[in-house]
């Protein structure tokens, strides 16, 4: 099966880590940036790297992003240019655009002009920083909505031998495992008498509310 083919606008601090990333992962990357410097040091490792203005509809057409699956506009200092890229990549036909917003404001216009994803880079990277520090069993924290969390834990002591099924996450607090990362491989839909082991590292999902009482009062 052909993998997705991304676009990447912006060749930034946030742009070019998604970029590496997604080559990392085996997708192939075009990078547009206007800057000659920020494409200079992305051309050996994404697929292309163009210096381009990303507002130019003109440019973006013969670059044949229309054929590709997926846009991302990583502008991060003109919020103009952001919406009127997320806008061509739209209307040229791209399937997906994903665009990085700097304020909530900008991320409702974002939506408004039918882009399908708005990430706020910086203000959920606070958010897991800000979990991460009063908790140092939690290793990671990510909202998937304003009501719903995915959170990693590592397994504290206290919960070291015991199975799902002692923990009983799901009637205790309403949250549930949905993976146990072990040492020997990863655990996914784990059963009731799987056991924990303070080495393992647990995947729970369950509403925000859900989550922080059981990570405060037993994880902590």
């Amino acid at each position: 099966m052909k993998k997705e083919q991304f676009v990447v606008v912006g060749l930034g601090r946030f742009g070019s880590s998604l970029a590496k990333q997604l080559i990392t992962l085996g997708y192939e990357v075009l990078g547009i940036d206007k800057d000659d410097e920020a494409v200079q040091d992305m051309s050996q490792v994404l697929t292309q790297a163009v210096v381009g203005d990303c507002t130019d509809e003109e440019m973006l057409r013969s670059l044949g992003v229309r054929n590709l699956d997926c846009g991302i506009v990583a502008i991060g200092d003109d919020i103009q240019a952001s919406i009127m890229s997320a806008i061509l990549l739209k209307d040229i036909g791209i399937k997906k655009v994903v665009a990085k917003a700097l304020t909530e404001l900008h991320g409702r216009v974002l939506k408004k002009v039918g882009v399908d994803q708005v990430v706020y880079p910086e203000r959920d990277m606070g958010v897991r920083i800000a979990n991460q520090l009063v908790s140092p069993n939690l290793l990671d924290y990510i909202e998937l909505s304003e009501d719903y969390t995915i959170a990693e834990m590592a397994v504290p002591k206290r919960l070291s031998g015991k199975s799902l099924r002692e923990i009983n996450l799901r009637a205790k607090y309403g949250c549930s495992v949905v993976a146990i990362n072990k040492s020997k491989g990863i655990v996914i839909a784990p059963s009731a008498t799987d056991v924990l082991s303070e080495k393992d590292v647990i995947v729970v999902i369950g509403t925000n509310g859900q989550i922080e009482e059981f990570e405060k009062e037993v994880v902590r």
